[in-house]
């Protein structure tokens, strides 16, 4: 086992953990945390893959990245309003 085969195992890790916590109700899909350990998931396995290439996996990940860091700007610019305004955009004015 290589250096970069456990750097895969440690992003695989992060990807199956929140994964694990969401279905378990312990994190929600918009707390930014949950698209941190994705990214940070995706981002170790894509660096793992810089040993070994596997196209499909290379893409897949890739996506994986791009959509966690998605998620991590929209968590923080939801958070950003809501203590902007004192309550969450989505909610109906009072």
């Amino acid at each position: 086992m290589t250096v970069f085969d456990i750097i895969g195992l440690v992003g695989v890790a992060f990807i199956v953990g929140a994964y694990l916590l969401l279905q378990t109700g312990r994190i929600a899909s918009e707390n930014p945390w949950f698209s941190v350990a994705n990214a940070l998931g995706a981002g170790l396995v894509l660096v793992s893959l810089w040993y070994e290439f596997n196209l499909s996996a290379a893409v897949v990940e890739g996506f994986w990245l791009v959509m966690s860091l998605y998620g991590i700007v929209r968590s923080l610019r939801k958070r950003r309003s809501v203590s902007a305004d004192g309550q969450d955009s989505t909610d109906p004015p009072a």
